[in-house]
């Protein structure tokens, strides 16, 4: 099966209230106080001002939009991730910011067994009960493609 996702994920007030700066950004509600945002066509579009270059490895992180997530930051970590997978292999690839600045990453290496979406989820607050790991806690296995985390209104 595969799974797909490439999305800025922070605190629910401070990603809505951000996102409303965002033509086209539509913010779908995790678990433990987090959203999501996912990187749809619209939104890079939205973010990207004409520039097709990528940023700090990622597959769909314009160039120049880390520095809007570096401000968003300020109100609260802010977390963008990327994974795909086929058939059980793949990757992961994540960044933080918090207070304005760069706080951890880009990483794609497990650490300690843990995954880098975990990782990062753990630097925004995120926690874990016996026998699963952020990632299934706030429940970022509900969707496996980008496009499913859409929210069908607005």
């Amino acid at each position: 099966m595969t799974y797909v996702l490439q999305a800025v994920i922070a605190g629910d007030d401070l990603l809505r209230s951000a996102a409303q700066k965002v033509p086209g950004a539509r913010v779908a509600s995790l678990g433990q106080g987090l959203s999501l945002l996912p990187m749809t066509s619209e939104v890079l579009d939205a973010v990207s001002a004409g520039d097709t270059a990528r940023s700090l490895g990622f597959w769909r992180l314009p160039a120049g939009f880390e520095r809007r997530l570096a401000e968003w930051s300020t109100a609260g970590p802010v977390a963008y991730v990327e994974a795909e997978y086929f058939g059980g292999a793949g990757e992961q690839r994540v960044v933080v910011w918090a207070d304005g600045a760069l706080a951890w990453g880009p990483s794609d290496q497990r650490a300690m067994g843990i995954s880098p979406i975990s990782q990062a989820l753990r630097r925004l607050g995120a926690t874990s009960g016996p026998g699963q790991d952020e990632f299934t806690a706030v429940g970022l296995d509900r969707h496996r493609h980008n496009d499913d985390w859409i929210p069908s209104s607005p």
